[in-house]
């Protein structure tokens, strides 16, 4: 199999940042770590020449990424059900259930989203994650973008990059909200469990613009806009605020319930063992032919019926 190279134009958005700073932001698909190895190693390129990492970019500048995929989940297909919401000659959305986990890694070496999208189309093992745009949690159900060839793959990333993807969630939170608003607040890694994110002094710019859905006694339901996509950020955002998801083991703290809540509603909110987090809009241009795609998944069972119990309580 040919090497891939992926060549991209540095959007004029990000002038002023590191360069290893606006890769990460470029080629979301890669770690980091990854890019920075491949950067000092001459894999990629700025105008033809090899710069460090913490040269400052003015934009404009043109990418030359060359690297091998990633050879551990080459030729790793596995038959996983997947619920198909869209899908075309350039690109594909899927609905994720709650449970499945996107890429391999430790702990999950298969099993996965991706070894399932190289079983459903094996050519995928050409790009990048096998396509995977953007990824969302184990734990977090709904839409995933995947671009079915390198252009439309390339385009996509570009375009998340540069915040031209909507992407829209619906979660359940603690406490009654009394409006919608925005919680911009930076996020990094927890000074002490590093497993966890928080919002942090120095941590990368995070945006949420939320509206609330619904109220009840003690809960709020929320349809969130994202406009950065940093690791568990809803999440972390509403920790931040003293507004945690319901169910969230990582950020929701001991399980809170409602006083005086029935046994339905009560049975309801121990059994929720997840964060109620559900990507449930993707809106954005098509790579290939301009026309706008919008995909809605609908609410999971599991959270339809939390929502109902929290209405009957009420």
């Amino acid at each position: 199999m040919n090497t891939p190279t992926r060549t991209q134009l540095i959007p004029e958005s990000l002038a002023g940042l590191r360069l290893d700073q606006a890769l990460a932001r470029m080629f979301p698909d890669f770690s980091r770590s990854r890019l920075k190895a491949w950067l000092l190693a001459g894999k990629i390129l700025v105008d033809g020449e090899s710069p460090k990492p913490r040269d400052r970019v003015g934009g404009g500048e043109e990418v030359r990424l060359t690297a091998e995929p990633d050879a551990a989940v080459v030729d790793s297909p596995q038959a996983i059900e997947l619920d198909v919401a869209y899908e075309d000659d350039a690109l594909l959305v899927i609905d994720k259930p709650a449970g499945l986990v996107v890429h391999p890694g430790a702990g999950n070496p298969s099993g996965t989203l991706l070894n399932g999208l190289l079983h459903y189309l094996p050519d995928l093992n050409a790009l990048p994650r096998a396509g995977i745009v953007h990824r969302i949690d184990k734990d977090t159900t709904g839409l995933m973008l995947i671009g079915k060839t390198l252009p439309a793959h390339t385009a996509l990333v570009r375009m998340l990059a540069e915040r031209e993807i909507s992407r829209r969630y619906f979660a359940v939170c603690r406490g009654v909200l009394t409006g919608g608003a925005t919680i911009d607040a930076p996020i990094g890694r927890h000074r002490t469990d590093r497993t966890r994110m928080a919002v942090v002094d120095g941590g990368r710019p995070a945006v949420s613009h939320f509206t609330v859905a619904e109220r009840f006694r003690a809960h709020s339901s929320v349809e969130v806009r994202l406009e950065t996509g940093r690791t568990h950020q809803i999440r972390v955002h509403f920790a931040h605020r003293g507004n945690p998801l319901v169910g969230d083991p990582l950020y929701g703290g001991r399980l809170a319930l409602p006083k005086g809540a029935g046994e339905a509603l009560a049975d309801a909110l121990r059994g929720f063992r997840r964060q109620a987090l559900h990507a449930a809009r993707l809106t954005f241009e098509h790579p290939i032919d301009a026309r706008t795609v919008d995909v809605e998944a609908p609410l999971p069972d599991d959270m339809a019926q939390l929502l109902s119990a929290l209405r009957e309580d009420r």
